[in-house]
């Protein structure tokens, strides 16, 4: 089993900034990808940001330039580093990995719990 624990959301106004972090823990052969997902009320849950095994990262049109990702292998922890944040930006942050528990299992998505971020204007 894999475990996910999210860290770093809170209140911020807008223009600031804020670091998320998920923790990845349990079994753990190896990983295709890390990244972030949010979903703000009364919409659907988008993709934030994601880094895969060799570093490639992809982004959301709407955070580019204002977010980071990034990750270290050595501590299976994946960060969003959000600078400029703006109101839209307030919903619940989830992490996702994709992972490979063992050599005899298929790869799959693991979830956080999810951790909220509310910017205000």
């Amino acid at each position: 089993q894999v475990h996910l624990v999210e860290s770093g959301g809170g209140l911020v106004q807008a223009g600031g900034s804020l670091r998320l972090s998920c923790a990845a823990s349990g079994t753990i052969f190896s990983f295709n990808f890390m990244g972030w997902h949010r979903q703000a009320p009364g919409k659907q849950r988008e993709l934030v940001a994601s880094i895969t095994n060799g570093g490639g990262t992809n982004y959301a049109d709407s955070v580019k330039g204002r977010f980071t990702i990034s990750r270290d292998s050595g501590k299976n922890t994946v960060y969003l580093q959000m600078n400029s944040l703006k109101p839209e930006d307030t919903a619940v942050y989830y992490c996702i990995c994709n992972v490979r528990p063992t050599t005899a299992w298929a790869a799959r998505d693991y979830w956080g719990q999810g951790t909220q971020v509310t910017v205000s204007s």
